[in-house]
């Protein structure tokens, strides 16, 4: 009841190895299992770890997702530069209507 309850520990070559604590367990009044009538239980087999990653690619998939990882780049890509040249435009529209404005108020005041 007081013990720590350590989980499943997966190792490097992807089997799981329960990790083992020692039980406290006296047996020192057992002389043997036949004498003392009790039932002595063997542990139980732990069901063993799929062998294979749970994600395949294979090279279809591969190309696949590059080529829509390129799309995406290509798209986000496109999306800026227009957004830019959407702003430059607008800048330059704003110049030009300025120069225009002033040249008309000065104009004004030299007659």
């Amino acid at each position: 009841m007081f013990q720590p309850r350590i989980p499943v520990n997966p190792t490097p070559g992807q089997q799981i190895v329960p990790v083992v604590t020692p039980t406290a367990v006296d047996q020192s009044h057992h002389a043997t299992a036949a004498v003392c009538g009790c039932q002595h239980h063997a542990p139980a087999a732990m069901a063993s770890a799929p062998s294979r990653p749970a994600v395949q690619l294979t090279p279809g998939a591969v190309v696949a997702v590059a080529g829509a990882g390129v799309a995406v780049v290509v798209v986000v890509g496109v999306v800026l530069v227009s957004m830019l040249l959407a702003v430059a435009i607008t800048a330059a529209s704003l110049a030009v209507c300025a120069l225009v404005v002033r040249s008309i108020l000065t104009s004004d005041t030299r007659r």
